[in-house]
């Protein structure tokens, strides 16, 4: 490194200024460039048309709520662009052709109010769910506005809840007051750029009116309200972020002072049950009664002594093994569901308890997919239940738990063929001797002479696991077309629970990215593909792993999508949420981590004497969750030493890089362009 050009602080700094002209100019000359480039490709107007196509299919599997006897539907096509919400019966909804009601069209409301909603999401109140506060969007920011919305009426409500735009979150206390964390002005926001003081929001009172509740810290990631219901009634929660893997709830009673529920810092609550108090741990913990729970067990505790700080009557209910997770966990009527990973297959309990003790029944999903519940409530019995693979099309099954009887189920159509694939689980060995799991789709008759152009995907970090799903555009764009695309189950992920996650926390990080090199090796050694026909992609965090491979083996790849990166390392807890990130991370000015991040942050290590293949950067001006500003000041690099790169920065989109369909097609169809170019020709 020592012949290496010396990074000024401030060499490109400027490029963090989101909207400022010097940046927004550069960024357009970038972008300019790209779309006159990949747009010249004869094969970017059909693919574009292809993915359009897949989309906006009016064929799409309506996944919903059940609210009462009503399912509630979140829909986009060609006609409802930014989407709408709809619905429907459940008598309706399980027949082969529902009829739907629109509540309120996005793209109508964004014309009405000359705002390019994005929506992110409602929170509904129990148990009527006539109420909810609709977060909107502008551009598909993280931060958006909330207001209240009467599903009765299909209109927002006349001098209703509205609560300004912000990293936020609310829950209902009851119809007339709201549990709220925003930005409540100077002094209230987390260095993660998140809120941290809770407060009672009443009906016809104005925001400065609100009654403080909590109170954490500004070096917490940040305070998110949230509410139980138990057996007499809501329970009003603020859950304390200490950092992005430590967890503090506190019970907020009606009347006195917060109660620190007894659980470990790395624990997530999962609902009531039956007087319990079930959570899940991602640590070993030992507990008041002596014994010590294994990192991924699923427990319960008696609530009452709960509610009051204490631990009383621990049960396990799910102990998991070195190659099993918990995915998820959510209760019904009378059943808690378990969805787990047993060697990255997914596989779903239903949990009872019967004289006291827990009694398991698997539901019955096919074997080898992956599996999730997609929709619970503690008001039904019946829950929504999505499985799929990487060649099998999303399937969603209303499955009644208390009896395993299905109500009907409903099937995405092939959009892709299939017949012609085959997938495979296959194993490579890191580094240090660890078994790494990856699967291979391809061409079941492609001969394997390492001439196979192939996609490796990889993410590796935050405990977030990579499924086997089906996906459309992949499948028309890429496979249907002759490719392979390769997903690797690599450390920092959450395939095998905790553990697997936290053997690459920090300055064990590198171990991520061996794992994945090593995948890359077992492909070019077992002649699947070369370092001619190799690219890989990955966003956000696995925007980071493809800036880290750009630099560490540029020799093994001839395309890199970088997509919403991280890529200045030193600075990325500077930027927006980035503070959040130091428990995954390690913090820059600690001098262990720096020297760390150092060895490994993509921006400053860029070696200008190696030859590297052209990168391509895919971000957003509107993303406020990864700063546009790495993959800009990365691109700066690349173009100070002369180094050939692709840049497309979408003005709208937010972490997505797509407010919309449109959107999703038109950067899918150029990052497939790129990719055939650089792996097919």
């Amino acid at each position: 490194m020592a012949d290496r050009p010396k990074l000024r602080e401030d060499d490109h700094r400027w490029l963090e200024d989101v909207e400022g002209d010097e940046a927004l100019a550069k960024v357009r000359d970038w972008n300019a460039r790209t779309l006159t480039e990949l747009r010249a490709d004869p094969r970017f107007e059909a693919l574009q048309a292809t993915a359009l196509a897949i989309v906006n299919a009016t064929d799409k599997i309506p996944y919903g709520s059940l609210r009462g006897r009503q399912v509630r539907n979140f829909w986009q096509d060609a006609e409802a662009v930014r989407g709408s919400l709809r619905n429907t019966s459940l008598d309706d909804y399980l027949s082969d052709a529902p009829t739907w009601t629109t509540d309120l069209s996005i793209d109508e409301l964004a014309e009405q109010e000359g705002q390019n909603w994005v929506y992110k999401g409602a929170t509904s109140l129990p148990p009527a769910y006539d109420r909810s506060l609709l977060a909107l969007s502008v551009g598909g920011k993280d931060a958006a506005v909330r207001r209240e919305w009467s599903f009765e009426d299909r209109a927002f409500v006349a001098g209703g809840f509205m609560l300004p735009e912000a990293k936020a979150g609310a829950a209902w206390r009851d119809i007339d007051t709201l549990l709220v964390a925003t930005d409540w002005g100077d002094g209230s926001m987390t260095e993660s750029g998140y809120p941290f003081v809770a407060k009672w929001v009443r009906r016809g009172a104005p925001m400065e009116a609100a009654t403080e509740v909590f109170r954490g810290a500004a070096t917490d990631v940040g305070v998110w309200p949230d509410r139980l219901d138990g057996p007499h009634g809501p329970l009003m929660m603020a859950v304390q972020r200490l950092t992005f893997f430590e967890t503090q709830v506190w019970y907020l009673p009606p009347d006195g002072e917060a109660v620190a529920l007894p659980l470990p810092l790395k624990a997530s609550v999962v609902d009531v049950f039956e007087d319990r108090l079930v959570f899940m741990i991602d640590d070993a913990w030992t507990a008041p009664d002596g014994q010590t729970y294994g990192s991924g067990s699923l427990l319960a505790m008696a609530l009452g002594p709960a509610l009051a700080g204490n631990v009383r009557e621990l049960e396990v209910i799910f102990r998991p093994d070195a190659r099993t997770a918990i995915q998820a966990a959510a209760r019904t009527r009378s059943r808690l569901l378990v969805s787990t990973l047993e060697n990255v297959v997914g596989v779903v309990y239903a949990y009872r308890l019967d004289g006291g003790a827990w009694v398991r029944d698997r539901l019955d999903i096919p074997d080898d997919v992956s599996a999730q519940v997609q929709f619970a409530t503690r008001d039904s019995d019946l829950a929504f239940i999505g499985y799929e693979s990487y060649l099998r099309p999303d399937t969603l099954a209303v499955v009644d738990v208390s009896t395993g009887r299905r109500r009907g189920a409903k099937a995405l159509p092939p959009r892709f063929d299939a017949k012609r694939l085959t997938v495979e689980q296959r194993t490579a060995t890191s580094r240090d001797g660890t078994a790494v799991p990856y699967f291979l789709i391809r061409p079941v008759d492609a001969p394997l002479n390492g001439a196979l152009p192939t996609v490796l995907y990889g993410y590796g970090g935050f405990q977030v696991s990579l499924n086997p799903t089906y996906a459309p555009l992949t499948g028309k764009l890429w496979l249907e077309r002759g490719g392979a695309y390769v997903v690797a189950n690599i450390r920092g992920g959450g395939e095998f629970g905790p553990d697997w996650h936290q053997a690459g926390l920090k300055t064990q990080r590198q171990r991520i990215y061996d794992d994945f090199v090593a995948v890359a090796e077992d492909l070019i050694r077992s002649n699947v593909t070369s370092p001619r026909r190799l690219g890989i992609m990955g966003g956000s965090n696995g925007g980071l792993l493809m800036g880290v491979m750009y630099n560490q083996r540029p020799e093994l790849w001839n395309a890199v999508v970088c997509q919403v990166p991280l890529l200045d390392m030193l600075r990325y807890h500077l930027l927006l949420a980035g503070a959040s990130w130091v428990g995954e991370y390690g913090h820059p000015d600690h001098p262990e981590e720096r020297a760390f991040l150092e060895t490994i942050s993509p921006y400053h290590n860029v070696d200008p004497n190696r030859d590297h293949p052209e990168i391509f950067f895919v971000t957003s001006t509107k993303d406020d969750r990864v700063h546009p500003g790495h993959a800009r000041k990365m691109a700066a690099r690349l173009e100070q030493m002369g180094k050939p790169f692709l840049y497309y920065e979408n003005i709208d989109g937010g972490h997505s890089a797509a407010a919309n369909l449109a959107e999703t097609a038109k950067r899918v169809a150029l990052e497939y362009t790129y990719l055939s170019r650089k792996l097919m020709d």
